[in-house]
């Protein structure tokens, strides 16, 4: 009788462990093309990711780099401090997006183009993202906004 007992423990304990084991996997498998890495131009200039990397670039849209192509098509540089990153998209900007604001854009980095597949304009007056304001914080460039 006793060694039914064992017996029965260490199945429902071996059952558990690759149960939590599958869980772990889906849940991993689900959210692998859901994780963006966020990058700041001088990160992407020292380091070039691999052109299939998904990930989030974030700064200032700099002054008179913004052109708007054909159709939906438009190319604008993101800039931090020290580096700038052209950048290429096609569909429609936020209406807050402008020069000299906010923005983040999701997308991967082609030959020297980072070709963005989303693009946030930052909300208000107020508002950075917070990838941005650290970024801007370590270089030392961050200002407060006026309240």
């Amino acid at each position: 009788m006793k060694s039914l007992k064992k017996r029965r423990r260490i199945q429902i304990i071996i059952v558990s462990i690759v149960a939590l084991a599958v869980a772990t996997g889906l849940i991993g498998y689900g959210l692998q093309d859901g994780i963006n890495f966020f990058r700041s131009p001088s990160q992407i200039a020292e380091e070039p990711p691999k052109p299939s990397e998904v990930f989030r670039i974030g700064g200032l849209v700099e002054e008179g780099s913004l052109i708007r192509g054909d159709g939906l098509a438009v190319t604008f540089v993101v800039a931090d401090a020290n580096n700038s990153i052209p950048v290429s998209f096609s569909g429609i900007l936020p209406d807050l997006f402008a020069e000299n604001q906010g923005m983040i854009g999701t997308g991967s980095y082609i030959n020297g183009v980072f070709q963005a597949t989303e693009i946030l304009a930052k909300h208000d007056e107020d508002y950075m993202p917070a990838e941005v304001v650290d970024m801007l914080k370590e270089q030392g460039v961050y200002q407060e906004p006026d309240s």
